[in-house]
């Protein structure tokens, strides 16, 4: 068995050099194993990779023999080496094993090799336009003035390829992007690359807010605006975000615990003891890999002492980058069916059963998909952290997911509607459909008679917890 040790999870170089000695050695895949060293830092000088079996032999230059390989191979591979399956250097070693003999093998579109790694490839790629569209700057000043500093977790290690991207558009600004891999800085003349940071040191408020809000007041003018208009700050205000529900931002304190306990299972012991904490916990969850395609952890949203509870599936495109529960197509459903049943929004908690919005990508859409039993299992967790902070009278379980996380077992929504099922914590169970089930039903007859039940349930839940 051979055995590669490259310098880092990113050494595309070591690894090009590795393969190209081991397959003019006629090493094949199954007798080689491909390892990263650990201790190694990517930022420093480093020989070429070590490639030996028992005897270590270590190669520092390609040797005779080598061959050619289509430009499109070495352009995926480049890619491919940016995800953080630990099966991609194998992979591209496969693929590059099988080229010699057949040189058209990338146009086989089927081929379980090719296909698993042009997959790879997609997700590097969606890693790099997301971090490109969600990349958030705030204002910092040291001692030599303004900078703008993020912080981001991308899905991949994309960010030394899209750091030249910010520096092109941002190229008049000094700026860092700090990242748990590495972190990219620029100083007006160059671009450094250096080791990855630790979340908690992140910076989580904005320094140049104050300036930027005292600005836009001298340029609105109140005496400028009618009598009747309102100040800035009330117009941009969304309706459906009153000061009772309104998210604060949590403490460094919460945020460091929150990181502490929510990379693993089991728990340390250390719980959430309010909706703040549940809040930055939910947004550093590691818990699950639904994290890594998602903008952000979505929590539950509603006053601390609310009675009535509900519970959706996850949330949507919509909620994904609002960082709110049900403000989507489905929420809308759910807001006009709540004030038909005479239910206040204002005075329900509204979560979901998993807080990253799971999905595929076709195209430039984002579609739903729903979550596995492990990855409901993964997440109540935070479901029963709500629960223990509010102490709900009644929860409602919108949806066969929802029910899963709040009953622990399948609760068939059909059968149990309209029923009051006690819960291990005291509070009373109802399941009813989820709005976005609604919007699904294609015939209007049918579609008027559920979401008539779904209005009655709402009324019967509301009055279980009054």
């Amino acid at each position: 068995m051979e055995v590669v040790r490259l310098a880092h999870e990113t050494d595309f170089d070591g690894w090009r050099a590795a393969a190209r000695a081991l397959r003019a050695r006629a090493v094949a895949p199954a007798d080689t194993l491909w390892t990263v060293d650990d201790q190694a830092s990517p930022f420093a000088v480093t020989s070429p990779p070590e490639v030996g079996g028992e005897g270590a032999l270590a190669l520092h230059s390609p040797p005779a023999g080598s061959f050619t390989v289509p430009k499109g191979f070495v352009e995926l591979a480049e890619r491919v080496i940016l995800h953080r399956s630990d099966e991609r250097f194998a992979l591209l070693y496969r693929l590059l094993w099988r080229l010699q003999d057949q040189p058209g093998l990338l146009r086989i579109a089927s081929d379980p090799d090719v296909a698993l790694a042009a997959g790879l490839a997609r997700d590097v790629d969606k890693a790099a336009h997301k971090m490109k569209a969600f990349v958030r700057f705030c204002g910092a000043y040291d001692d030599q003035g303004e900078a703008f500093v993020a912080w981001f977790e991308p899905a991949h290690r994309v960010v030394e390829a899209t750091a030249p991207f910010f520096v092109r558009r941002f190229a008049n600004t000094r700026w860092s992007i700090l990242t748990p891999d590495v972190c990219a800085h620029w100083t007006l003349a160059q671009l450094t690359i250096t080791p990855g940071a630790d979340p908690a040191d992140a910076p989580r408020v904005d320094q140049l807010e104050s300036h930027w809000k005292a600005r836009y007041a001298a340029i609105f003018d109140p005496r400028r605006n009618p009598p009747e208009g309102a100040p800035i700050p009330e117009r941009v205000r969304s309706p459906l975000e009153p000061e009772m529900v309104a998210k604060s931002e949590p403490s460094r304190r919460v945020v460091k615990a929150a990181i502490r306990n929510s990379r693993d299972a089991p728990w340390d012991g250390v719980a959430p003891t309010t909706l703040d904490e549940v809040a930055a916990g939910v947004d550093h969850c590691r818990r699950c890999d639904l994290w890594r395609d998602a903008t952000q952890g979505v929590a539950g949203e509603g006053p601390r002492k609310a009675k009535l509870l509900f519970v959706g599936e996850q949330p949507g495109d919509q909620e994904d980058l609002a960082g709110r529960p049900f403000v989507g197509p489905a929420g809308q459903v759910f807001d006009k069916a709540l004030a038909e049943a005479g239910v206040p929004r204002a005075e329900t908690y509204v979560t979901n059963a998993v807080k990253h919005f799971k999905h595929e990508l076709r195209g430039k859409r984002r579609i739903h998909q729903t979550p596995t039993s492990g990855e409901v299992t993964a997440c109540r967790w935070w479901l029963d952290a709500e629960r223990r902070i509010i102490r709900p009278r009644v929860i409602v379980s919108l949806g066969a997911t929802a029910a899963l996380a709040v009953f622990g077992k399948a609760t068939p929504v059909g059968k149990f509607r309209q029923q009051a099922l006690q819960l291990s914590d005291q509070a009373q169970g109802v399941v009813t459909y989820h709005p976005s089930y609604l919007l699904r039903v294609p015939d209007a007859e049918a579609k008027a008679k559920a979401y008539a039940a779904f209005v009655e349930d709402l009324k019967f839940a509301w009055k279980l917890a009054a």
